[in-house]
């Protein structure tokens, strides 16, 4: 386990992504107010901060401790109308849909029907194989906490320049199957780390995606609606596939589409084919879903104990970030330790943290897209956390390294 500070180097990625994002609006002053307790009021400054300091189109949050819960919406969920964010939206959680995947598969596991150090040849034959990889050697385990070695599908020039950069409105619409995205992943030779340190690849997850549909005969999609989403009562949670369409309602997506000069064109990415990122990334849902998701899987409502236990152990990764299975860890300069998970798609930056036990837990979105995912967490999660913002040390503590 790791117990490296990831305040620092998040707070810097934080700091260039900010001035890098420059002004769009001023912020529209509404927010749900919460009850008076500690931390919140840090916490409504830090997600104001997102919006007016970081020019970002709007921002909304939930979150739920041992107090109670409370909500806040800041900024516009449509800057041409006005319309205001609120809580009630639905929103694109991209790369959250990893959870999902790998609590299906811990589930699985847990019922006897594979076993997570399985192989990938054991499941999907012939598909891993070539150019340096052999399935034979990559374990279903080693997809979900990304120590598999497996190339990033969306690290390739050309597939990201129309998936989600200057190429996007063009082909906004397009449909990948599972079988292409592994198939640009492997033209790239493995990444494998001698340490066996983990290396972010959504392919990862198109595989694990493609194990659960071999082994149930039903999609990801199908079974995490039948295991999870109907179970929690998750009603706002779906896995479009190749429909580009938001549920009502919703905000509008902006997208500078990667390019970082502070006056790129601002581009409506709301309506979108997500199938260039399928099971690493498609889910749409909203703030009390993903608490209540949270919360189940976190509660040990999803899991037997061995799952839940092997769900939280920890690969240490760089700059103080750990992963599990489908899921991330930082320690905050408070020394908290958190779990989550972030998750980027075009016009949509969204997190979700919580403690380790599940009882102290923060939802939040973004309609706007020019944050790094690792930044996100700073100073929205260090605020609510340890009581203040990333760069003012919570009381009783000091700065991290």
């Amino acid at each position: 386990m790791t117990h490296r500070n990831a305040r620092g180097a998040l707070a810097l990625s934080l700091t260039a992504a900010l001035l890098a994002g420059g002004g769009l609006l001023a912020p529209a002053a509404h927010a749900t107010a919460p009850p008076d307790r500690k931390g919140s009021e840090a916490t409504r400054t830090a997600l104001r901060d997102l919006v007016g300091k970081g020019g970002l189109p709007g921002v909304a949050a939930t979150v739920r401790d041992r107090n109670g819960s409370w909500s806040a919406a800041y900024g516009h969920a449509d800057t041409a109308t006005g319309r205001g964010r609120s809580t009630d939206e639905h929103f694109r959680g991209a790369s959250i849909t990893k959870t999902f995947v790998a609590t299906v598969l811990l589930q699985l596991e847990a019922e006897g029907r594979l076993d997570l150090d399985d192989t990938v040849e054991r499941w999907l034959p012939g598909l891993v194989r070539g150019n340096g990889y052999d399935g034979n050697r990559i374990t279903l385990r080693q997809l979900l906490d990304h120590t598999s070695g497996i190339a990033n599908h969306t690290d390739d020039p050309e597939f990201i320049h129309d998936a989600a950069g200057p190429g996007f409105p063009e082909h906004r619409f397009d449909s990948h199957t599972p079988e292409e995205l592994v198939a640009i992943a492997l033209t790239y030779p493995p990444g494998r780390d001698p340490l066996r340190a983990p290396k972010y690849s959504n392919t990862n997850f198109t595989i694990a995606g493609m194990v659960i549909e071999k082994v149930t005969g039903r999609s990801y999609a199908q079974e995490i609606r039948r295991r999870i989403v109907v179970p929690l009562g998750l009603r706002g949670t779906s896995f479009p596939g190749s429909s580009p369409k938001m549920p009502a309602p919703h905000p509008v997506g902006y997208s500078r589409l990667h390019q970082k000069a502070p006056d790129a064109e601002i581009h409506d990415a709301t309506e979108q084919n997500m199938t260039w990122l399928g099971a690493g990334g498609d889910v749409i849902t909203t703030l009390d879903d993903l608490d209540r998701f949270q919360g189940a899987l976190l509660g040990g409502r999803l899991l037997p104990p061995a799952q839940r236990a092997e769900l939280l152990r920890e690969v240490p990764a760089e700059d103080g970030i750990g992963f599990g299975l489908g899921v991330e860890f930082a320690v905050l300069s408070c020394g908290v330790k958190i779990v989550g998970k972030t998750g980027r798609t075009n016009g949509s930056l969204s997190g979700m943290a919580s403690t380790t036990d599940g009882r102290h837990r923060l939802t939040f979105n973004i309609n706007g897209d020019w944050l790094q995912d690792g930044a996100l967490y700073v100073n929205v999660v260090e605020a609510e956390f340890c009581g203040a913002p990333a760069g003012r040390p919570a009381q009783g503590t000091r700065p991290g390294p």
